[in-house]
C-alpha cells in the first residue's frame, strides 16, 4: 500500500516538510559518495531555511506540553498502565528540555560558520558549486568519506533536538485514529467531517497495483479525494472507476 499525507493545517504542514528533510538527511549522511554527502550538505540547508521561521520552536514546544499535560491527565484511570504513562511524559519532557537548551533558532550556530555560509549563499545558483566557484569546498569533497561523514555529523548534531521533537509529535498524532475503509465512487470521494473535533491530518492508504494517485483537498468542513491516472503522454486523466481506498482522520 502507498501512503499519502495530507495536512489541514501549516504547522503540520511545516512539520512535514521537515521529517522529509531529515529523514532525506539520515540516508545520505551514511554514504560513502562525495555527490551523496553535496546532497546532505544542500539538504542541511534546506532544513535551515525551513527552521528560520520565527515561531516554530515555540510551536513545537507548546506542542510537546500539550501532549504532556494531556498524558498526565490520564493518571488514575486503571484502564491505562502507569508504567507506560511514565514513559511517555519523561520522553516528552527530555525532548522539550533538549530544544529549550538550544540557543535561539535551530540551526542557527551554523549560521556563524563563514565556511558554510560561503557555501549556502552559492548552492541556490546553477552549479555555483564548481570547484573553480569554492575551491576549498572541492578540496572538502576529496577528503576521506569518514571525515566528511564526521563534519556532516557534527553539523547535524545543532538540529537532532528539532528532529527528535518533530519525529515524536508526528508519531504521537498518526496514532491518534485508526484506518477504515472507504469507496471512491467513479473515482470521486467526498466526507463531511465531524463538528467539534479539529483534524490535522488526513492519512490515505490505497493498492498501488491499482496505478491511480489521489488529488486530495479539504478544510475543517469537508475532505475531498479525486483519484487520477498518469497517462501515455505524462498527463493525469481522473479515474472513472469504483475505487476502495483507506482513510485515517487524526485529530
Amino acid at each position: 500500500m502507498i501512503l499519502y499525507e495530507y495536512p489541514f493545517n501549516e504547522r503540520i504542514r511545516t512539520y512535514l516538510r521537515l521529517e522529509h528533510l531529515f529523514r532525506r538527511l539520515g540516508e545520505l549522511v551514511p554514504s560513502e559518495s562525495a555527490l551523496s554527502h553535496h546532497y546532505a550538505l544542500i539538504t542541511i540547508f534546506e532544513i535551515m531555511d525551513v527552521a528560520a521561521r520565527a515561531d516554530l520552536k515555540s510551536d513545537v514546544m507548546r506542542d510537546l506540553d500539550k501532549h504532556k499535560n494531556v498524558f498526565n491527565s490520564y493518571r488514575g484511570n486503571p484502564a491505562i498502565s502507569e508504567a507506560a504513562l511514565d514513559n511517555i511524559v519523561a520522553q516528552l519532557e527530555r525532548k522539550f528540555a533538549a530544544l529549550n537548551a538550544v540557543s535561539g533558532k535551530s540551526g542557527q550556530a551554523l549560521t556563524e560558520n563563514e565556511w558554510l555560509m560561503g557555501i549556502r549563499s552559492r548552492a541556490g545558483i546553477p552549479g555555483g558549486t564548481c570547484e573553480f566557484d569554492l575551491p576549498a569546498y572541492h578540496a572538502w569533497q576529496n577528503h576521506l568519506p569518514a571525515d566528511r561523514r564526521r563534519d556532516l555529523e557534527r553539523w547535524s548534531a545543532t538540529l537532532a533536538p528539532l528532529a527528535e521533537s518533530i519525529y515524536v509529535l508526528l508519531k504521537l498524532l498518526r496514532d491518534s485514529d485508526v484506518p477504515y475503509k472507504v469507496m471512491a465512487t467513479s473515482g470521486q470521494f467526498q466526507q463531511n467531517l465531524p463538528q467539534g473535533r479539529s483534524f490535522q491530518l488526513l492519512r490515505l492508504r490505497i493498492d498501488p497495483s491499482l496505478g491511480l494517485i489521489p488529488e486530495i483537498s479539504g478544510n475543517r468542513l469537508m475532505v475531498s479525494v479525486r483519484l487520477m491516472r498518469h497517462g501515455a503522454d505524462d498527463r493525469l486523466q481522473p479515474s472513472a472507476e469504483d475505487t476502495p481506498f483507506e482513510l485515517t482522520l487524526c485529530a
